[in-house]
């Protein structure tokens, strides 16, 4: 355990290296929360709540949505692609530990590393130029953490099947791409999945997508009750288990099939 410890730490340390980078992001997620800040004043107009949000509210959930998309966001998928195209990973899989379990290892100390680098401040900066909503106590506070921290489980989980998927396709440059895309518009990040048509809301509860973004944001602006909050949780669990299963599937065909095109 301590080795993976040790990953968390080296990949924390080579993102501060770098750390200069993620102040412009923090301006250019800024500028994006304020373009949607107008949009749903604009929205709301007289209104006092729509599908059970205030205004305040929308636009916290837009804030908290964003800052929490640099914690749970990662590269993992293009990574393992590269690795895989240049031979690198013939090396990785002999060495003394889990390959999967290093990605996942990764992806937390850079998750880690965003969160204080780049969530937290931008928040800070977001709630001193905009009317935000953080009347959060001290319960929903804690149960949006462990949702956040199972929204990146959840969401890394759906990027090592992108990228183990390179094993099988040797180009997956349009499914990342494509992955991307269904994330952003399913896990509710550009639009909360309660604004959605009731059939597509149904659906999505079939689907993992929701417990990436829409949930812990749910829990965070109080769209959710405590009670409703924990059975969130409990769902984003159950997805973390689910997700396992063809994770190992995909893995162990992958490793029958290795070809390796560079090195």
């Amino acid at each position: 355990m301590s080795k993976y410890i040790e990953m968390i730490r080296i990949r924390f340390l080579m993102m501060l290296a770098y750390r200069t980078n993620y102040y412009t992001g923090i301006l250019i997620y800024s500028i994006n929360i304020g373009a949607y800040y107008f949009l749903w004043n604009g929205i709301y107009g007289d209104k006092a709540e729509i599908e059970g949000l205030t205004v305040a509210q929308m636009t916290t959930y837009i804030a908290v949505a964003w800052m929490a998309r640099a914690f749970y966001f990662n590269n993992l998928d293009r990574e393992m692609a590269m690795e895989i195209v240049e031979g690198r990973v013939a090396i990785e899989l002999i060495r003394p530990y889990s390959y999967l379990g290093m990605k996942v290892m990764q992806g937390l100390g850079e998750g880690i590393f965003r969160l204080f680098f780049f969530s937290i401040p931008g928040m800070f900066i977001v709630a001193l130029i905009f009317r935000l909503d953080f009347s959060i106590s001290f319960t929903a506070l804690g149960l949006f953490l462990v949702s956040i921290l199972l929204s990146f489980f959840i969401n890394t989980q759906i990027n090592l099947m992108a990228g183990i998927a390179t094993f099988f396709l040797y180009n997956n440059t349009g499914l990342i791409r494509a992955k991307r895309v269904v994330i952003d518009l399913f896990s509710g990040l550009l639009l909360p999945i309660s604004f959605y048509p009731g059939w597509a809301q149904e659906i999505m509860k079939f689907l993992p997508f929701q417990g990436i973004s829409y949930l812990p944001s749910m829990i965070f602006t109080g769209g959710f009750s405590n009670s409703q909050a924990i059975n969130a949780i409990f769902s984003q669990a159950v997805w973390v288990g689910i997700l396992v299963v063809p994770i190992y599937v995909l893995w162990i065909l992958a490793k029958k099939q290795l070809i390796i095109q560079g090195g």
